[in-house]
């Protein structure tokens, strides 16, 4: 996970809306720690919250994942050549603007920032056709104003039996709830009976976000 691919053949500027306007900053300019996507995303929610004044109108964090904790993502920052990462998780944030077009936002992409809903879900998920059933992905899709209230974590998924860091944690203290110090499994776990949210298929997610036409 430490050698970066980058992929220009394909970024264009199609891939956003020229009318759209971003909720985030930019990728330059968000806090990014490398390995811990779950909380990158908790604070894309907090700036969209402080800017917005506590508004958060569809947006949504995403976790991705299965019950064997093994999912292919393509286009990511640590892809070898045009191969995809096998992730155990990973989050990403989802914006349905009022077009009713919706658009992700993932730090760990090649693809765009923020990135088309279509582009995205044909170039880092693509087709369900080929993969075998224990690498399919589902989508725990959760509004932000849950996940910020409801997400708690102590890293110690990040630490080795040694208890030495298998990545550099965030600058930041731990996030965690009244109730909670950790429950990140909760969010992982693709189960509609745990945590919060609804849970899709690919299929279903992408019924239920893409852009119907008129």
């Amino acid at each position: 996970m430490n050698f970066v691919i980058m992929h220009n053949d394909d970024v264009q500027e199609e891939y956003v809306s020229a009318d759209y306007v971003p909720v985030t900053p930019s990728r330059q300019e968000c806090l990014y720690t490398s390995c811990y996507c779950e909380e990158n995303v908790w604070k894309l929610c907090e700036h969209v919250t402080i800017q917005n004044e506590g508004t958060f109108d569809h947006i949504y964090a995403v976790f991705i994942s299965n019950e064997r904790k093994m999912i292919p993502i393509w286009r990511q920052k640590s892809s070898h050549g045009d191969q995809p990462v096998i992730w155990d998780y990973h989050v990403i944030l989802l914006h349905k603007s009022t077009s009713g077009q919706s658009f992700i936002y993932d730090l760990d992409t090649t693809l765009p920032f923020p990135c088309q809903f279509d582009v995205y879900v044909k170039k880092a998920f693509q087709s369900e056709e080929f993969i075998k059933p224990a690498f399919r992905r589902k989508f725990r899709v959760i509004p932000a104003d849950t996940y910020m209230k409801n997400f708690a974590s102590d890293r110690s998924h990040m630490k080795d039996a040694s208890g030495d860091w298998r990545m550099p944690p965030p600058p930041y203290p731990c996030i965690e709830t009244a109730e909670s110090k950790m429950n990140l499994d909760d969010f992982i776990c693709m189960s509609s009976h745990v945590g919060c949210g609804n849970v899709y298929t690919l299929s279903e997610f992408v019924h239920q976000f893409r852009k119907m036409s008129v």
